[in-house]
């Protein structure tokens, strides 16, 4: 009975110590799964066959999506799969879905949603802040600076959803 007690007593304390060391956001965001994340210059569409486009526009289901924000309102997003097209005389670029086709979806941004950007946290004229190895953005900035870039621009990014809403976002570097 004494060895619970303690074991129960120890367990608050680094709940508390995690909470007191602004470790409660980490936290949160560490409460999805991992998901198998997609290629990032992937050459086709990532398919989602449990969805329905002839309805309206809806969550993708659960996991990892190379796509880019196509709007943001009312802290819902829209969005849409990419995909890398090869080019002559550049390495390639992204692009979506083509003119009239119904491939988006839009789901409400969590409020603790993790946001790792390849350009800096700043508007305009950010460093790049990239993983040399993935290419992907690797630094942490706060939810509206995702909601002003990702707002204004098609930015490439990975886009995790859990339970119908995005919980992460983090920036592909496009050079």
């Amino acid at each position: 009975m004494n060895t619970s007690l303690r074991t129960l007593l120890a367990g608050g304390a680094a709940a508390a110590a995690l909470v007191a060391s602004g470790g409660a956001a980490q936290a949160a965001t560490a409460a999805y799964p991992r998901y198998k994340a997609p290629k990032i210059f992937g050459a086709t569409f990532q398919p989602d066959p449990k969805h329905d486009f002839t309805k309206r526009i809806s969550p993708r289901h659960d996991g990892i999506l190379r796509g880019w924000i196509t709007h943001v309102s009312g802290g819902v997003a829209e969005y849409q799969p990419i995909k890398w097209k090869r080019d002559k005389h550049t390495e390639g670029y992204f692009v979506g879905p083509g003119e009239g086709d119904a491939m988006a979806y839009a789901s409400p941004i969590a409020k603790n949603v993790e946001f790792l950007s390849a350009y800096g946290c700043k508007q305009a004229g950010g460093s790049l802040t990239v993983s040399r190895t993935t290419g992907l953005g690797a630094k942490r900035c706060p939810a509206s600076v995702l909601v002003k870039r990702h707002g204004k621009q098609r930015q490439p990014a990975l886009i995790t959803v859990y339970r119908g809403k995005i919980v992460k976002v983090q920036e592909i570097y496009v050079p």
